[in-house]
Parts: C-alpha cells; structure tokens; sequence
C-alpha cells in the first residue's frame, strides 16, 4: 500500500504527513504553533510571534530576484473537528489517522485537516528548500479561522512588510478566487426552569444521524439535511398529537458546517410509546422519500430510555420547538451580479446545554453584500428575541471585494494558461477567507486564494485530491518564480 510520504510532489506530503500528527483543533494551536517555530530554528529562519498568536516565518529573496515584490504565502494553523459519533478520537491529544483510496488522501471517521494543512504544508516545503526560486517570502500562520477568525481579526499593521499575498486556503483546484462573503454569529440564549418528571412517564431518546453535513459556506446551496431541523421537526407534530415533553436537546458542532448529527431525550405519559412508534415510523419514511436523492445515508431512531428526574417546563418547550421550527436555514438569495454565486445564506449550526438552566443556540451569517449580511443577521436576533432568548452577534469579519484589475490576478491567469494550457476559473467564494480582514489593515494588498481540491471540508468525509495537489505546486512556484517586480520611483 503506497504511503503519504511517497505520494508527489514528495517534500510538501511529507510536511502534509508530519502537520497529521499534531492536534490542532480551533483555539488550541498551542502544539502546532511550537512545531513552526521548531521548523524556523532548524532551519535557520526569522520568525515573530504577535500579541493574538499569529506566527510569520521570514526568508530572503533568492539571488536575482530582490527586485520582485515581497509576497505573503498565507495558511491558517487550525483545524475543524468533526468525527462520527461511533468513532472514538480525542482532537486534543490523537494523531489524525489517514490513508490512501482512489486517487484521494481521507481520515478514518475523522475530519483531515486539508484544509488548511495543505496550505500549511506548501509554505513549509518552499521555506526549507535551496532550489526554489522566488522574491522576499513571508509565511503566514494565522490562529483560530475556523472558529471565529480571531487571528485575522488581530493582525496588526506593520506585522507584515509584503505586498502581494497569496491565501492558500481555497479548495478547487482549477479556480482562483478574488472575492469571498463576510459573516457574523448569532447565538441566542434560551433560560429555562425543569419540573420534576411524574413517575407514570416514559422516556425514550431519539437520534438523527447519516448526514452529509458539510461547509456552510461552499456547501449551503446543495440542500443538505440539517438534522436539527429535522429532528425538531419530529419533536414539533409529536408535541402536538401526543403533548411530549423534552428533558434535553443537542446537535451540531462547528459554528460553520451543516450539522449532521443531533438527539434528544423526550418523556410521554405511559402507554403511549407504540403509538409514537407508528408515528415516528411514518415520519422517518417521509423524511426518506424528501431527502432520497441528495441524503441517501440518512438515519433516525428512537429506543427507549431509563427516565430521567427533570424535564424541561411545557411552556418554554413551545417556545424552543416553535423558534426552531421557524428559523431559516439554508440560502436566502443568490447573487445579481454573478450568475450561481449564493449571496445571503444562513446556517442553524448547533443547540448544546450551556448551563444547567440554560440553551445555547449558535447560527452563522453569511453574505457577499454588507448590508444583507447585517439585515439577516438582525432578522435571526428578532426571531429568536420574540421566542425569549437573549442575544449576542459574534465573530463578524468583512466581505472580500473583487478586484478585476489586480495584477497578481493577471499574472495568475497567464501562469495557469502557460502551465496547463487552459484558462482558470476566476471566481467569487460564498465561504469566507481571511482575506477581507487582511484588507482592513493592509488597504494597499493584492491578493488572489486558490488550492487543490478538497471535499467534505468540515465534515469525516473531508478528502483531498493526489492529482490536483501537484497542480497546485506547479502553480504556486511558477506565481513565486514570476512575482511581480518593484517598480522604481523617480
């Protein structure tokens, strides 16, 4: 069986193959941060470290090509994770078991970390080589994207000295991206007070899993399952026929992807079980038929349970299942300006306990249009504010503004044609990249993000394409290569 490390271009897997052994999840980058900076001593490299974390490794031009513009390689240091229920991985401490199948580099019940390792493992490769060619070069690691990009958010100018910056974090190879929508977080807070369960009651716990999930980005558009959704949608009609009460609900994960799984532990007079069985029965197979041709794998059961003391009081259960049941979730508009870019999408990602009295419910803004992106994000705080909770918006980073006249896109669009003999793709992304907020404090940048392919981003199905890999390499030495020169002042 072929290893990682044989697969090429060689010195990027084998960086690639080393970044898997480290936990790296969002905001405990601790580990992955030491082993940089371990890289920069070893290989005799400047770095610097800022207040929020971030980390930029410094090389100098090769000979000959100090007149080229300096260029920023950047990457961000964390990780999504995600793993299926039955899988037993600890984030904060297992090494990423991977391997080899079909052309593509996947996880075993886990997310990868492609995204962003990949990038990670690209600027590593070119800092430790003597053969690579290429102008000023800085590297830099941001902390926390995934979760809030709060090292983006802290970037300070004067950190970087570069003019040209080349974000490494996008996921179809073949695509180069000048444009991306900016988000925010809406997390409503529900308190409640329990009532002790009559002990005539039942108990039974109810599961939705077999999801796709994926990126609430790059992925909103497909109409996936979310199982939250779907799971308080049983929970809603068995209210009503059946006047259930709730004990507890969860679901979700990760503020940006498309939650896959979720459960909920309900209570029912006695007697009454087999008739919720038919109707569970029936509304599973419903469910089936709606979602039979984009969620093939989708699951949900219902087993009974020991009864637990508290449940949560009739009242704000109506509330909770009411405010579920309304709120939005998936694209609200898609773009007038570029044809099958979603503009305006909203993600309900995740319901977890947050104190013994207490929801938690987080969903995710996106658009590529300020105006729209705070309109839905109001629209979210009404609704939840009209169910009781309180509210908090968070996490909120600036759209990404297309510029056409770049010239590293230029010089971008005639590498790629010179190398494989076609034209990119030239396109604006609805996920979010680093880029806008890297704008706010370096007006003057120019920048362009591409990648090789990467699937199921943020999900255990997450997988990298071999082939696309060394495509990416080729193109991101030959942009190094032909930077684009300082032009003298008079």
């Amino acid at each position: 069986m072929q290893k990682i490390t044989e697969l090429n271009p060689e010195e990027v897997w084998a960086y690639f193959n080393e970044i898997l052994a480290i936990p790296r999840i969002s905001k405990k980058e601790d580990q992955i941060i030491a082993y940089l900076i371990g890289f920069a001593k070893k290989h005799k490299l400047n770095y610097k470290q800022d207040q929020v974390g971030n980390l930029l490794i410094s090389k100098a031009a090769t000979p000959g090509l100090e007149n080229r513009k300096g260029v920023i390689l950047q990457s961000h240091a964390d990780m999504v994770g995600e793993k299926h229920a039955e899988v037993n991985h600890d984030f904060d401490r297992d090494p990423i078991d991977a391997f080899i199948e079909d052309g593509w580099v996947k996880a075993r019940g886990t997310t990868l970390g492609a995204d962003d390792g990949i990038g990670i493992a690209a600027s590593l490769a070119i800092l430790a080589a003597t053969d690579i060619e290429h102008g000023p070069l800085e590297c830099l690691f941001t902390i926390d994207e995934e979760s809030g990009m709060t090292g983006a958010l802290g970037l300070q100018p004067g950190f970087l000295q570069g003019s040209v910056l080349l974000n490494l974090d996008s996921e179809d190879e073949g695509e180069i991206f000048i444009g991306c929508a900016g988000g925010t977080d809406t997390v409503a807070t529900f308190r409640y007070k329990t009532v002790r369960v009559k002990r005539n009651w039942i108990a039974f716990r109810v599961r939705v899993s077999g999801l796709q999930g994926g990126h609430s980005g790059d992925e909103i558009h497909r109409g996936f399952g979310n199982s939250i959704k779907l799971l308080n949608r049983f929970l809603w009609n068995a209210d009503q026929r059946f006047k259930i009460r709730l004990s507890f609900l969860f679901g979700g994960k990760a503020r940006n992807a498309i939650p896959r799984e979720a459960e909920a532990l309900v209570l029912a007079p006695a007697g009454s079980l087999e008739l919720i069985r038919v109707y569970f029965e029936s509304f599973v197979q419903i469910i089936k038929s709606e979602l039979a041709l984009i969620e093939p794998d989708f699951n949900m059961t219902l087993e009974e349970e020991g009864v637990p003391e508290f449940a949560m009081r009739r009242k704000f259960q109506r509330r909770l299942f009411n405010a579920l049941y309304a709120c939005p979730h998936g694209v609200i508009s898609m773009s007038q300006a570029i044809p099958g870019l979603v503009e305006t999408s909203t993600n309900l990602a995740s319901i977890r306990q947050s104190g013994e009295d207490s929801l938690e419910i987080v969903t995710s803004q996106r658009s590529s249009v300020e105006s729209a992106k705070q309109d839905i994000s109001d629209r979210m705080g009404s609704l939840f504010t009209l169910m009781g909770a309180n509210i908090r918006h968070s996490g909120g980073y600036p759209g990404w503004k297309p510029d056409t006249s770049s010239e590293v896109l230029k010089i971008s669009k005639t590498v790629y044609r010179q190398l494989f003999q076609e034209d990119p793709d030239v396109k604006a992304i609805h996920a979010g990249l680093e880029c806008g907020l890297f704008l706010q404090k370096y007006p003057d940048l120019d920048m362009i993000s591409f990648g090789p392919t990467i699937k199921g981003a943020h999900t255990p199905d997450e997988r990298i394409h071999i082939g696309t890999v060394e495509k990416f390499w080729l193109f991101l030495l030959e942009m190094l290569k032909q930077a684009p020169r300082v032009v003298p002042v008079d």
